[in-house]
């Protein structure tokens, strides 16, 4: 039998007193990773619309409950009189160079159009967590666009790939030997992961017709390629006396394709007597989608305004973000505008997630629902006088805007511009006021949370 000394039990006792358990561990280790608390959470896939806390676990939603105790996350952000919503899904927008040459600024560069795409991560500045090129590559400049941006982005982004193969701004889009059905069709297959749809646009829009340009093809080969893919098309469509908006809307398109640039100037969306156009309502009754795709030429109070007080909302809200607006135009400022509308809050939040999520046939996007990635926009609605500009230069005044407060991308904080889930500097831990001696250390941080 050991013989056991005074000493040996004393030394016995300090280690189980200083050494806990691995189930004390467990119980000490925080149940989540983030926690937001006290915010009105509008989740339209889930019919949440009241006061909740939402909390997340590895990068998924792990809890969306009343009264979550804060003792049991990492980190706690307080969002109380803010809105939280799933992170919101901008189905139109521009990123790389599409057919535009390395060297467009060039005197011997082919041709000389600026790149359409502006930076993917921008869309995190709105709360946009989700965004889908909106055909800027084609086929034989996809890969390009995948390697140069969408393989780096924080936000997710996904692409409707351009009927014209070597996709916009590159001077071939009136080409018809661009418009390969097959090719279309085998790089959509090849990368279904990240391509959605097809997009046509901008086909002879003004020249007679010829032999080869006849008015239909852009959106028949657009057809054809979608219908070999199992994919929707989106159209961007300009509508001449042989070639009518009603004949694209009630004839061409099929159920579950997208018509983006809904209030553009082009479309007789309000009738000389003021009524909205019945052909509207009709292709919306055969499966036909209406996107907004705001963008700096495709938007029009004239024909917004009266629509939406005759009922006509579109079924999604997206941007056009290029070069050519990316300082004027937000996906918060649409979703504003429709706000100044009279269109309710928790309406404008289901054609900004859900709407557009089960467009692109991505349901477990625009949704807070436990197990989905965490991705989450965090709102302000401000109360004031606000003023709102369309792409004919007329303004709209309103008393409402919405701005975003924090982006979550797969539960990291990738947008946080007031310091939300931020330290006081005064508060801070003494890491914070240390000064560095080596130009390689950590940077000095007023708390040990990963942010991105």
């Amino acid at each position: 039998m050991r013989n056991w000394t005074s000493k040996s039990i004393a030394v016995i006792f300090f280690f189980a007193s200083t050494v806990a358990s691995p189930l004390t561990l467990l119980a000490q280790a925080p149940r989540y990773d983030l926690l937001l608390k006290g915010g009105h959470v509008i989740d339209p896939a889930n019919h949440i619309d009241e006061v909740r806390d939402v909390a997340v676990f590895q990068g998924k939603i792990a809890a969306v409950e009343k009264n979550i105790p804060a003792d049991q996350a990492g980190k706690v952000v307080d969002v109380s009189k803010l809105y939280v919503t799933p992170g919101l899904v901008d189905i139109h927008y521009h990123i790389g160079h599409g057919g535009a040459p390395l060297n467009w600024f060039a005197p011997d560069g082919r041709t000389h159009f600026l790149p359409l795409g502006i930076p993917a991560d921008m869309a995190l500045q709105s709360g946009v967590t989700t965004i889908v090129d909106a055909g800027t590559a084609g086929a034989d400049t996809f890969l390009q666009e995948k390697e140069e941006v969408i393989d780096h982005a924080r936000v997710r982004v996904l692409a409707f790939l351009n009927i014209v193969s070597n996709g916009m701004q590159g001077g071939l889009e009136q080409s018809l030997d661009e418009m390969d059905v097959n090719l279309c069709s085998a790089t959509i297959k090849k990368y279904p992961d990240i391509l959605v749809g097809v997009k046509t646009a901008h086909y002879w829009t003004n020249l007679p017709w010829d032999a080869e340009h006849v008015p239909w093809a852009a959106v028949d080969r657009a057809i054809a390629c979608a219908q070999l893919a199992n994919v929707p098309v989106m159209y961007d469509f300009w509508p001449r006396p042989d070639r009518t908006y009603e004949d694209l809307i009630l004839n061409k398109m099929r159920p579950g394709d997208i018509h983006t640039h809904v209030f553009a100037q082009q479309f007789p969306i309000i009738l000389p007597d003021g009524k909205i156009n019945p052909a509207l309502t009709q292709a919306r009754a055969r499966g036909v989608i209406f996107d907004v795709g705001h963008g700096s030429g495709s938007f029009w109070f004239r024909n917004a305004v009266p629509a939406e007080r005759q009922g006509f909302v579109p079924d999604s809200f997206s941007t056009d973000l290029h070069t050519g607006n990316f300082n004027t135009v937000s996906m918060t400022s649409i979703m504003s505008e429709f706000l100044a509308m009279g269109v309710p809050l928790e309406d404008v939040i289901l054609r900004s997630t859900v709407n557009p999520a089960e467009e692109i046939h991505r349901t477990e996007l625009g949704t807070l629902s436990v197990g989905k990635d965490a991705d989450i926009s965090v709102l302000e609605l401000m109360k004031g006088h606000f003023s709102y500009v369309d792409c004919g230069d007329a303004r709209m005044d309103g008393n409402v805007k919405l701005t975003a407060r924090m982006t979550i991308r797969e539960g990291h904080i990738v947008y946080d511009p007031s310091g939300l889930s931020m330290v006081e500097w005064d508060k801070a831990r003494p890491q914070y006021f240390t000064i560095p001696d080596r130009g390689n250390l950590p940077p000095a941080t007023a708390d040990d949370y990963p942010r991105n």
